[in-house]
């Protein structure tokens, strides 16, 4: 009886099932064991960031994985200890501190119908970047949906969840729900420790002089359009200067697309180029069209602040421009929602009166006449104003408060995006058939204003955007089918990822003009070969290879990541660095400069940097209670003493039976 006891025993020990879905299979390997017991979860993570006042952003509170039973939002009043939490909007855990105390984790739910649920939702600021405008009254609403829990600090793991893996976490809520009374419990398991974190440094400065963090930052591109002769020491053309972004900002770092703010305006940029680059006669236009793309303008102007630095020191990275040549500034702002009414409005926005902002209202005017068919209006925006929005030009003017400019926007009081700097800001936030409108003002705009004689309607109507174009560079930046795969980009780079993120990035080397293109990210890379392209001009003895270098010093090559040949064209295209006017990289280390009371930008400059970290992840899987676990030990020592007894008791009585006979 005894032997078989303990044999039913090993037999059940040896049955358990690991299927974490509860339903049992052959396990083959330990790859097959571990892929049953554990569910990978993908998601988008908030990352630790780091400025000279202290962090910003999420981290595990420890040095360890974060591990905790998985609830819904609803039901999380009712826990008696941390718990992950799955929500869809992640507010509540800024505003609500006994809340907060209650959270180990955040699981965000990613899908359409979030976004349909809410009216508006922006982490950021109702001003955002307010330290950085050029006039007194900071309390102004730009974005009146503004919340600010991105600037806050959080010292638990949040992700934002893919759809797929929202749908999988529905799932095991279900079960954990179900399952209430029983054993198990479905957990999470955070990996977001942040080297900060370990080495305990809570500050820009500290964290730069332990190596566990970069600054953000990443390059530029300007070119110009015709092509500047670098090798002549003539440039004595005025300048119009076309700006826009290309970087913007979220609560996590890798779901960034900032659709309407400011990829739209970047969008209208490329497409203004383009159709301009079909223009005959350029060469004898009176003055000089250059376009500058920035980037780590959502973190403190970076890009803008040390284009005009670059400027200012003449550095190799701007060779050929000259700063007191600038005779206006244009920037294409957020341009993707001003289909009104079977209408495209637009907003112009200025600084102050002067006879060159007069001239571009006049010039907009113009080329808004000549697109009757698309049913374009421009206006002035509202007298209560305090003064221009956020934008790249407030950089200039802080530097020089009477340059003329005007920025174009699809607002006038406030933002008309409800979902400014949020991961929510995607294709769905912005009307293509708006950017192609605005691409049209600004090309005919821009060559209104560098002609120096009354263009006529003929002249201008020769000038169109490509509608294709534009749809096929929304499909390209906006959304992971096509991406960045789209034969478009592919055209010019190998890009790593098929989905595009317009987060600025880190500054991993030495910063220079003429930078290592793998420290560069694919969308910075992708404009630079675009713009290299249509401001080209033919070579005269054709196009050449470029696997020998470019001989002449006013050309560049392009193309060279598709087919590792690429082609020598004569452009006038560079990268800039953008990054803080208070950072120096000096002997491999970067180093904090004190404030200079000259730069009113830089004394207030944050120095953003990106904490290092080694692996991040979220995983699922099952666990025993304690309580269970308890009492199967304690079940296994009394069967292990009753069988032990057993066995004691029938050796006795087979050794009394055998002495018997």
């Amino acid at each position: 009886m005894a032997p078989t006891f303990v044999f039913l025993f090993l037999l059940l020990c040896f049955n358990v099932r690991l299927s974490f879905s509860g339903q049992s299979s052959s396990m083959e390997s330990v790859p097959d064991l571990q892929k049953s017991m554990y569910k990978v979860v993908d998601g988008y993570p908030c990352v630790r960031l780091l400025n000279l006042s202290g962090p910003i952003g999420c981290s595990n509170p420890g040095r360890e994985k974060v591990v905790a039973p998985i609830v819904t939002f609803e039901n999380a009043n009712e826990l008696s200890k941390p718990s992950a939490i799955l929500m869809n909007i992640y507010s509540r855990i800024a505003d609500d501190l006994s809340f907060a105390s209650k959270v180990a984790g955040v699981l965000v739910e990613s899908g359409s119908e979030v976004q349909n649920k809410l009216n508006g939702f922006s982490p950021e600021w109702k001003f955002p970047q307010v330290e950085f405008a050029p006039y007194h009254n900071k309390r102004y609403e730009w974005n009146p949906n503004g919340s600010g829990i991105m600037w806050k600090s959080y010292n638990f793991p949040v992700f934002l969840l893919s759809d797929s893996s929202t749908e999988t976490l529905h799932e095991v809520v279900i079960k954990n729900e179900n399952d209430k009374k029983g054993y198990t419990a479905n957990v999470a398991e955070f990996d977001l420790v942040m080297q900060t974190t370990k080495s305990g440094t809570h500050d820009s400065e500290s964290c730069l002089k332990e190596a566990v963090c970069l600054p953000l930052g990443g390059y530029s591109v300007w070119s110009a359009l015709p092509p500047i002769n670098i090798s002549s020491s003539d440039h004595s053309k005025r300048i119009i200067l076309t700006v826009a972004s290309m970087d913007s900002a979220s609560f996590f770092r890798d779901k960034n697309l900032g659709a309407e703010s400011p990829i739209s305006g970047l969008i209208a940029l490329l497409a203004a180029v383009d159709a301009l680059s079909h223009v005959d006669g350029l060469g004898d236009l009176t003055k000089q069209l250059v376009f500058v793309v920035f980037t780590g303008e959502a973190w403190g102007y970076l890009g803008s602040r040390r284009f005009l630095l670059e400027l200012d020191m003449h550095s190799d990275a701007v060779h050929g421009l000259n700063y007191s040549l600038i005779e206006t500034v244009f920037e294409i702002g957020s341009v993707g929602k001003g289909f009104i009414e079977g209408g495209h409005n637009f907003f112009a926005h200025t600084a102050g009166v002067s006879s060159a902002s007069n001239e571009t209202m006049v010039a907009l005017k113009h080329a808004q006449e000549s697109l009757v068919s698309e049913n374009i209006k421009i206006t002035s925006p509202s007298d209560s104003n305090p003064g221009i929005p956020p934008s790249s030009f407030m950089a200039f003017l802080k530097k020089n408060p009477v340059i003329p400019g005007v920025v174009l926007e699809d607002f006038d009081a406030v933002f008309a995006n409800k979902f400014y700097h949020s991961h929510l800001d995607d294709l769905s936030n912005i009307n293509s058939s708006t950017i192609v409108a605005a691409a049209s003002l600004v090309a005919r705009t821009l060559y209104i204003l560098a002609s120096d004689k009354d263009v006529k309607d003929p002249a201008l109507t020769a000038i169109n955007v490509n509608v294709s174009l534009v749809e096929e560079l929304v499909g390209c930046l906006l959304d992971c089918d096509p991406g960045l795969s789209c034969e478009l980009v592919k055209n010019y780079i190998s890009p790593s990822s098929a989905c595009p993120s317009h987060y600025v990035g880190v500054v991993i080397d030495e910063p220079s003009s003429t930078p290592y293109t793998g420290y560069i990210n694919d969308v910075p890379r992708f404009i630079w070969n675009f713009l290299a392209d249509r401001t080209s001009i033919p070579r005269e003895n054709g196009s050449t290879s470029c696997q020998q270098g470019c001989n002449n010093r006013d050309e560049v090559c392009i193309k060279a990541e598709t087919d590792g040949k690429g082609v020598c064209v004569t452009s006038t295209t560079r990268y800039v660095p953008a990054y803080s006017t208070r950072l120096k990289f000096e002997s491999g280390v970067w180093n904090v400069l004190p404030p200079n009371s000259s730069d009113d930008m830089g004394v207030v400059d944050p120095i953003w940097t990106e904490s290092n970290w080694n692996t991040i992840g979220i995983q699922v899987y099952t666990v025993q209670d304690a309580a269970y676990d308890r009492l199967v030990l304690f079940g296994g020592i009394t069967i292990t003493i009753l069988a032990y007894l057993a066995i004691v008791i029938s050796r006795a009585f087979i050794t009394k039976a055998m002495k018997r006979d």
